[in-house]
């Protein structure tokens, strides 16, 4: 059986935990809004007509901040649309994803929707078609109190106070041609720079993201980020990635390894930002939030859930429902882990999306709501996580893949609650066939003592919770583990597994 080896020591603090980067990603596209979050005739639907089962799904899970409205569908936008009286609200065709919006949900509702669930909200403003006037009166809507006429429409529809939105981003994957006004670095940088300082002098204290490159493959990658930054480094506090995996051609050795193609992007944007720091001479170090981040199998909707039909736009059509496996799960928790590694740089992440679209929570219209696979590394990282992130020193042999060359055989990473003493360490076993016994000497942690255990595994990596079977894979406690008198805490990972053990006092 394969052997590694984790040493944890309180010294080897990467930094503070930022609860941001439990946030999430909730866009008008399929289900993932109506028949999603969204429901009235649902016989959980509370007086606003969102889902309660799928609230209460949703707090479980952890989330910390929910990026709003997209994506994609943002570039056309028209917020105006979605707010005042539900029966003067105009349809608009979604050309993004070839719908209908029917803008039932706008603003102030998925605003008083994030309080229920008790999240952060985040929007992005159109500079996709639209522009620096929009951006400003949407900011004035969301955030100014004085007798303004976008400030008095916001009270006369219901909200006497401000949202206090207060993080905002410019846009989105505007390098990438499917974008509606998508445009070059020099354009797009010179827009974002002059949309920023307009929000700013309406609200100083925004945190504003600028957006970086649509994924790490794209031809224009690494001088996107450095031109636009030319623009915005000092507008701006955020540089965005957004990243999307999945398993190809059946090859799940080089699918668990993709966590090293997240290290990779996060460590290449964050060289391109301090280049940019070092020629503008700036004391600013460009934090990165990663909004978009998960797995998805894009290849499923080329081939089937498209819709062109110039006559057809149907209203929350059934688009990109991913049903996750175990193997997905577990890189789902591996990407989870490369996150929190780099909290240094990455203080901001959004898994997309929330519901039913490529999501961790799935509903049946008029019937259940369910946890994915996906659901499990998510909701339990997000609970365990505390304080700060250790910088595990890792002994740990390799293997070989196709796509990533060499890999570690296990991935970790704790957080450590200096306050309790609290402690956290998150594995991976990335083995198909075998288990792995990992060591892991906590002795420089103090006493503690093992809380809980919990393993996301199964015997086949491809098992999933489906709509006929909701509860088919579930995490179960790790009887393996046991921690000696001289700190060291051994445990079992099962091949194609996430673990998490949590440690207290």
């Amino acid at each position: 059986m394969p052997a590694a080896r984790l040493t944890l020591d309180p010294a080897f603090v990467v930094t503070s935990l930022d609860r941001r980067i439990f946030g999430s990603f909730v866009e008008h596209l399929g289900r993932c809004v109506y028949d999603g979050l969204y429901e009235p005739g649902h016989p959980t639907a509370d007086g606003d007509g969102f889902r309660e089962d799928v609230v209460e799904l949703v707090r479980e899970l952890g989330v910390s901040t929910i990026r709003y409205p997209g994506g994609n569908f943002v570039s056309g936008y028209r917020w105006e649309d979605g707010v005042g009286p539900r029966d003067q609200r105009p349809k608009r065709l979604d050309t993004a994803w070839h719908s209908l919006e029917t803008n039932q949900v706008g603003l102030h509702e998925f605003a008083k929707w994030c309080d229920k669930v008790g999240s952060e909200l985040m929007l992005a403003v159109n500079l996709g078609t639209r522009g620096v006037q929009e951006a400003v009166d949407l900011l004035e809507y969301t955030n100014i109190s004085s007798p303004s006429a976008f400030s008095q429409q916001r009270v006369a529809n219901g909200a006497e106070k401000p949202f206090d939105v207060r993080m905002w981003c410019l846009g989105n994957e505007m390098d990438g041609p499917w974008q509606l006004g998508y445009r070059s670095a020099e354009d797009y940088g010179v827009l974002a720079s002059r949309t920023a300082k307009a929000m700013r002098q309406l609200d100083p204290d925004l945190q504003l993201v600028a957006c970086g490159s649509s994924h790490r493959h794209m031809p224009t990658f690494g001088a996107w980020e450095r031109t636009v930054l030319e623009h915005t480094y000092d507008d701006v506090d955020y540089i965005s990635c957004h990243a999307y995996y999945f398993m190809k051609d059946g090859d799940l050795g080089s699918f668990l390894a993709c966590a090293t193609d997240m290290d990779a992007f996060i460590e290449e944007v964050a060289t391109a930002a301090d280049h940019v720091k070092s020629v503008t001479r700036s004391d600013k170090t460009m934090a990165i939030t990663f909004d978009e981040w998960n797995v998805w199998y894009q290849e499923r909707y080329r081939d089937v859930d498209r819709i062109t039909a110039l006559d057809e736009w149907p209203e929350a059509p059934r688009l990109l429902e991913d049903v996750y496996s175990v193997a997905d799960a577990v890189v789902v928790g591996n990407l989870l882990i490369s996150l929190l590694k780099h909290g240094d740089r990455v203080r901001s992440a959004c898994l997309a999306q929330l519901v039913n679209v490529i999501a961790p929570i799935m509903t049946e219209p008029g019937g259940a709501a369910w946890k994915q696979t996906t659901f499990f590394p998510f909701a339990l990282t997000s609970r365990l996580a505390q304080g700060e992130v250790l910088k595990p020193a890792l002994e740990v042999p390799t293997y070989s893949t196709a796509l990533y060359g060499d890999v570690p055989l296990v991935d970790a990473v704790a957080t450590r609650d200096p306050e309790t003493g609290a402690a956290a360490v998150f594995l991976v076993n990335r083995s198909t066939e075998e288990p792995v016994t990992v060591s892991i000497d906590v002795e420089r942690l103090g006493a503690l003592r093992i809380a809980e255990t919990h393993t996301l595994a199964d015997a086949d990596p491809l098992a999933a919770n489906t709509r006929e079977d909701q509860e088919r894979v579930a995490p179960a406690p790790n009887d393996t583990a046991s921690l000696d008198d001289d700190g060291v805490l051994t445990i079992e990972l099962p091949p194609v597994s996430w673990t998490v053990v949590a440690l207290s006092r």
